[in-house]
């Protein structure tokens, strides 16, 4: 059996004397020459990868890195992970060995030195179709809902692509018993013995995040 390119053997799925099927494939090859690599991406991040736009490949095993361009994005998702798959094309002499592991970040998701927003995800409440926040006004001490565009999640903490300014103070517990125009106060940790005198008064609380930053509130 003599192979019509040149490359490598990457499986061999047939064994000597089994009857095969015409058209079955018998041995898979990786042809020499140019070589891609290929990741699937989740359907919400495929319409900002385009063709043509560069990528950085790493290999795990060291701190060695490549450049690459993205060549191809498919035109529909896998049916099973519902997720695309883009082929990164690397130049031949530059590219690491056939079945190296590697990680790829195109650069148009990018993320690295952006100063990005990030609340816990117990801030948000559906508005609508849309995501918004509870901010609160300094000067009438009345909260908001604010509309958010979410860029990403990552565990228990979202990132805001767009809606919030640094300085902001969102409230961050309780978000579903405010309405808008509602009078609050900014929480404050208190001492046990302040909080056994208190302990008769059971305000309803809520909570802010410092990192947008931000400050707790309590309804009134």
């Amino acid at each position: 059996m003599l192979a019509d390119v040149s490359g490598v053997v990457t499986s061999v799925d047939a064994e000597p004397g089994q009857v095969v099927a015409a058209g079955t494939p018998v041995v898979r090859i990786a042809q020499d020459g140019p070589r891609d690599v290929v990741f699937s991406v989740p359907e919400d991040k495929v319409a900002q990868l385009k063709v043509g736009s560069a990528a950085v490949v790493r290999i795990w095993s060291s701190s060695t890195q490549f450049k690459g361009v993205i060549r191809e994005v498919a035109a529909s998702a896998d049916p099973v992970t519902r997720t695309f798959t883009v082929k990164v094309s690397l130049d031949a002499k530059d590219a690491p060995a056939l079945g190296t592991t590697v990680s790829v970040v195109p650069q148009a998701l990018d993320r690295s030195g952006v100063q990005a927003i990030k609340l816990p995800t117990s801030a948000f409440r559906q508005d609508g179709q849309a995501s918004a926040v509870w901010v609160l006004d300094t000067a009438s001490m009345t909260v908001k809902l604010q509309p958010v565009v979410i860029a990403t999640a990552d565990g228990n903490e979202v990132v805001v692509a767009s809606g919030l300014q640094p300085g902001m103070q969102v409230v961050v517990a309780g978000v579903h018993v405010l309405s808008p125009g509602q009078k609050v106060s900014i929480y404050k940790e208190k001492s046990a013995a302040q909080a056994v005198d208190s302990a008769g008064a059971a305000p309803k609380t809520v909570a802010a995040d410092p990192a947008v930053p931000a400050s707790a509130a309590t309804g009134k």
